[in-house]
């Protein structure tokens, strides 16, 4: 083995390969069945400014300057939807486009005209109307939706907040000259979500929240008689509650409703029949689940093959498997498809068409028989070009914090016949993921192997509040934002250094948006961190409370308390307040168009970093969002963070990078 110091490592993958290759696969959905069908994906492309493009079969549906991206709960999901199969008919698609956020709908088949058309009028102010997360009616006419409405008399007339409904919009055109053909069929609630029509054109069902829960606190699951497709009977709650988390509902063949619901601690599929007064659970997990939050729209955990069967995306300790339910309700993980995070999955006749990434292979399209788990490939992962034995494989941990148990995912340096120097330990690289009700998967990353190939170490931490690991573990942070993600990034890091599998006096943290938060959370309450890199982090509470969207408007009441009852809470735990106790270096960058995390709180933590004289950079992207998704930007950030702790612990980086300019 030749000895190199860690961090100084020649890594075969790139920079830009890690923003070449940061394509992001979505859906996938299917129409069709047999040899008919068509196969249909999403893919975000950094090379093409961000674009996301429709992808069917392997073959582009949209072209420049078209994105399938909608900006409704700023973070989108259900952009994009296929219309149904009709026989000797052309298909219809229909995709919210980024640039002006109209509806558009096109058409594939035979002597169809596969440019987009709106249907839906040119606002008179910029991304006035929103759309997203629809589906079409049995007989084309209708679309139905959710609709979010930023028109200043909306806002004026609601307390500023955008008004969010679920409406049917006519497949014709017609509304794009008269916008009072859009129908509002439900509406009333703070949120509303997840319409979806039975096979028979008759139900309708959505959920709905409101203020101060997210959709992973507690909802409610709606149906009511559809007529025409463009009117409701009247409704009845199926299920749900303020405490009562319902996921991923729509209607299966034989005419009744299936939903996730984590009634009993971890969510679980239940059933629902028209005219019945119970709901019944079909699974009893208590120790894995089949759910989600619902960050963006579009996310189903499960899907009904042509016999019925159901198979499911099976969660566990962060970790996602391919699974069938029996008619007992049992679930059977297919141990033969390997997989570690599932993005998507859909029937086609009695086979699933699976989004999947493996620990060793990134995101690809693949068509699955259950039983057997032969498959058949449509979007092969990425070839990186790389021999896998760069490639570092994730290792559960668990460890102790505060009377109770974290986890993380830690992923040792590795690089085929290299080993640092006699006698040195390698630096850590601790991650929080952002959210913070998200998590972590053990998928191979390029964010994670961009480290590790190059001599570092990386723990990627579930701290408590993380999904994945049943509802008792996700509400760990309601009242303790701030306190129990803190504890268990810090205690992650002595874990694994007192381990002697790290050094200890090189450790790093790094976290984007609520991820971001805990980074400068953490460097002020330990000295544990000789670093750390916020991506648009949140460090003023009291500021995220007064401007931001609506979807996360009142998301700090359960994490830190009601506003402003609890002010003097949010005072304390805002890391802005406490830059007294900063001296570890630190590098911020943030994206200049950020409605979710603005801009002016990264400036406010760089200011004070500025005023002690701590050393520091920042790194303004602009025309970036909520993440960077433009290839050079991507490029730019890995290089300066990587040039950052090299600036700090002491070593210089084999990669040819422009140094940061350090105040």
């Amino acid at each position: 083995m030749a000895q190199q110091a860690f961090g100084t490592w020649p890594s075969p993958l790139s920079v830009q390969k890690v923003a070449s290759a940061g394509v992001g696969i979505g859906g996938p959905a299917v129409r069709g069945y047999d040899d008919s069908a068509e196969v249909w994906w999403s893919e975000l492309r950094p090379n093409e400014g961000g674009r996301t493009v429709l992808v069917r079969n392997g073959l582009d549906r949209i072209d420049a300057p078209f994105n399938a991206r909608t900006r409704v709960h700023e973070y989108g999901g259900g952009a994009w939807w296929l219309g149904h199969h009709r026989p000797g008919q052309p298909g219809a698609v229909y995709f919210a486009n980024w640039d002006d956020q109209r509806l558009y709908r096109f058409s594939v088949g035979a002597g169809s005209d596969p440019t987009p058309q709106p249907i839906t009028p040119d606002p008179d102010i910029a991304h006035g109307m929103r759309f997203a997360d629809g589906c079409e009616t049995p007989d084309g006419e209708f679309v139905i939706c959710v609709m979010e409405d930023h028109y200043p008399a909306t806002l004026d007339g609601n307390g500023g907040e955008a008004v969010n409904a679920i409406v049917a919009i006519p497949t014709d055109g017609s509304a794009v000259d008269d916008p009072s053909a859009i129908r509002v069929l439900a509406g009333g609630p703070d949120f509303v979500a997840g319409p979806r029509i039975s096979a028979d054109g008759g139900w309708l069902c959505w959920f709905s929240w409101n203020h101060p829960n997210m959709p992973w606190d507690g909802t409610e699951l709606h149906a009511a008689p559809l007529f025409q497709g463009a009117r409701v009977g009247n409704q009845q709650t199926v299920a749900g509650g303020s405490r009562l988390a319902i996921h991923g509902a729509d209607w299966s063949q034989n005419g009744d409703l299936l939903f996730s619901a984590d009634e009993n601690g971890w969510w679980n599929l239940h059933r629902w029949s028209p005219g019945s007064s119970k709901t019944h659970a079909v699974t009893t997990l208590d120790d894995a689940e089949i759910g989600a939050a619902h960050w963006q729209f579009g996310t189903k955990r499960w899907t009904e093959l042509s016999d019925g069967r159901l198979v499911v995306a099976l969660t566990q300790s962060a970790r996602d498997r391919l699974a069938t339910v029996a008619d007992d309700g049992s679930v059977w993980v297919l141990e033969d498809f390997e997989c570690a995070a599932i993005g998507g999955l859909s029937a086609l006749d009695d086979e699933v068409v699976v989004a999947s990434a493996s620990g060793g292979a990134m995101t690809s399209i693949a068509q699955v028989n259950p039983v057997t788990a032969e498959t058949i490939v449509h979007r092969p992962p990425l070839d990186l070009g790389i021999d896998a034995s760069w490639f570092s494989t994730a290792e559960p941990i668990s460890f102790p914090v505060a009377g109770r148990v974290s986890h993380a995912f830690f992923y040792p340096p590795t690089g085929p016949s290299l080993e640092g120097a006699e006698g040195e330990l390698p630096p850590l690289v601790v991650m929080g993921h952002g959210g913070p009700t998200s998590h972590a998967p053990p998928a191979l990353s390029l964010k994670v192997q961009y480290w590790t190939s190059r001599g570092f170490a990386v723990a990627d931490v579930n701290y408590g509040g993380s999904t994945g690991f049943g509802t008792d573990y996700r509400r760990l942070l309601n009242g303790n934002w701030g306190v129990v993600d803190v504890e268990d990034v810090i205690a992650v890091a002595r874990f694994l250094a007192d381990a002697r599998l790290v050094d200890p006096g090189r450790i790093a943290i790094r976290g984007g948006s609520a991820g971001g938060f805990t980074v400068l959370a953490a460097l002020e309450q330990s000295d544990v961190f000789a670093a750390g890199t916020s991506l648009y982090g949140v460090a003023d509470l009291k500021a995220l409370a007064a401007d931001t969207h609506k979807f996360e408007s009142r998301y700090l009441d359960t994490m830190i308390g009601p506003w402003p009852e609890a002010r003097d809470i949010y005072e304390d735990r805002s890391p802005i307040n406490h830059t007294e106790d900063l001296s570890s270096p630190l590098l911020v960058m943030q994206g200049s168009e950020d409605e979710v995390v603005p801009p002016n709180q990264s400036e406010a933590i760089v200011a004070a970093v500025a005023a002690k004289g701590i050393p520091h950079a920042y790194l303004l992207f602009e025309g970036e969002q909520h993440g960077f998704r433009q290839a050079h930007n991507v490029i730019r950030s890995f290089e300066a963070e990587l040039w950052f702790y090299g600036y700090v612990f002491g070593f210089e980086a084999a990669d040819d990078i422009e140094p940061l300019d350090i105040r």
